[in-house]
């Protein structure tokens, strides 16, 4: 099977590049796979690709090249493909439309795949009707502009599917743009290796960009009951954001100066989360969750806020950590105290969280994506069976799209098992 993703920048830094580079990794064990990038800012990807995968720029950006966008009379002229509402479109012109669309005419692909709206409006009006056509989402529908999503509404119906991070967004698609093929995949995350806590440290970590939509202040002024309680314990905020200065003069505020530290933003962020015994997640809204399974790949019990949409899907309350209402300071630090309290409890959650990650596996991942990618391909192959048909292969996608936690993790033993007999073929 020959996947192309198509990406905003697959040079730059963000989770839904660093998703898709996990996803195409895992997909080259078998499959041929390319990952086009509108934009190249930079000489070398922030991320390392796997050497089997293709990268492709569109546009070049960076200031040595003499075709620089700029120079194009074009690149002046508005988008009028990109839709106004994606948050991207400033980016855009009439020049990245041609190219784009010319890129798309052109395609020698089973399945391409776009990675956010405005680009899944792109593979909906210009790629070729022989290719199955994916649209990812990677924030929720329910975030989007009443502008975007009447685009999206107007341009979905021509493609064959649409993933979301969540089960609970793929309902809100089929609820809200009925017909249209919703499956909910979650994002890959891989193992952190030898980067697991043993739950000893007296530290609790969070980690994210250090915006209003993180609630970070609402973790702060939690962990100000936590330090009364056990001043032997830190919190340690990892990244960088527009809060920053907010947050900390909220520290100062609250005299926590020796019991939280901003971290800055550290890479890997694995290794840092290893250091810490506890997971703090404080948001009023989540379209996934990837730091949630980063830090249950490393061990760590998870204290999450029950906010829209990804915790609930990730944490099982009690087991692999707690759940607590969003915005509720006294139950966040009731729930983190808890697990301080109890050394026990915290390293059995710790290690049922890491056991329970396994779920995330890139390769378990990437045969979710496969057992969609061969349903749509199939359904394309076969003549048309009528309405009830439709109906059934809306349901199985609808049911397909779940899988327990031996479903993947017998998905992943059959990767490592293909990787294995690769390896010793030479490949």
């Amino acid at each position: 099977m020959r996947i192309v993703f198509l990406l905003h920048n697959a040079y730059g830094v963000g989770g839904t590049i660093r998703t898709i580079c996990n996803l195409a990794g895992a997909l080259a064990d078998e499959h041929e796979v390319e990952v086009a990038s509108v934009f190249r800012s930079r000489e070398v990807p922030a991320f390392t690709y796997d050497p089997r995968v293709r990268l492709r720029a569109l546009a070049d950006l960076r200031a040595e090249n003499p075709a620089r966008l700029r120079d194009d009379p074009r690149a002046a002229r508005p988008a009028g493909v990109f839709p106004r509402g994606d948050r991207k479109y400033a980016e855009y012109s009439a020049l990245t439309d041609d190219l784009i669309g010319e890129y798309l005419a052109d395609l020698d692909a089973d399945v391409v795949v776009g990675t956010r709206p405005g680009l899944n409006v792109h593979i909906a009006r210009q790629a070729p009707r022989r290719v199955v056509r994916v649209a990812q989402e990677h924030l929720t529908l329910d975030t989007h502009s009443t502008r975007l999503t009447a685009s999206l509404r107007r341009r979905y119906p021509a493609l064959d599917a649409v993933t979301t991070t969540t089960q609970a967004d793929a309902a809100v698609y089929r609820r809200r743009m009925p017909g249209i093929r919703a499956a909910g995949i979650p994002n890959g995350v891989p193992s952190a290796g030898d980067a697991v806590s043993d739950g000893s440290a007296p530290v609790v970590v969070a980690a994210g960009r250090l915006a209003e939509a993180k609630r970070y202040d609402d973790l702060i002024r939690a962990f100000a009951t936590v330090a009364a309680a056990r001043p032997d314990w830190t919190l340690r905020l990892y990244g960088k954001g527009a809060r920053r200065a907010a947050l900390a003069a909220l520290i100062e505020e609250l005299d926590l100066g020796g019991h939280v530290e901003l971290m800055g933003t550290v890479a890997p962020i694995e290794p840092e989360l290893a250091k810490g015994s506890i997971l703090a997640v404080t948001s009023s809204m989540e379209s996934f969750g990837m730091t949630i399974v980063e830090g249950m790949r490393a061990g760590l019990p998870v204290v999450a806020t029950d906010c829209p949409l990804g915790p609930r899907e990730i944490v099982r309350d009690g087991v692999t950590g707690r759940l607590v209402p969003p915005r509720d300071v006294p139950a966040i630090a009731a729930a983190l105290l808890g697990l301080i309290e109890d050394d026990e409890r915290r390293r059995e959650m710790g290690r049922a969280a890491l056991a329970a990650a396994s779920a995330y596996d890139p390769d378990a991942v990437a045969e979710r994506h496969l057992r969609l990618f061969r349903e749509l391909l199939d359904a394309r192959r076969r003549p048309a069976a009528g309405p009830r048909a439709a109906v059934r292969s809306t349901a199985t996608l609808a049911a397909g799209a779940v899988l327990t936690v031996v479903d993947t993790a017998a998905a992943a033993g059959r990767a490592a098992a293909r990787k294995a007999r690769a390896r010793s073929a030479g490949r």
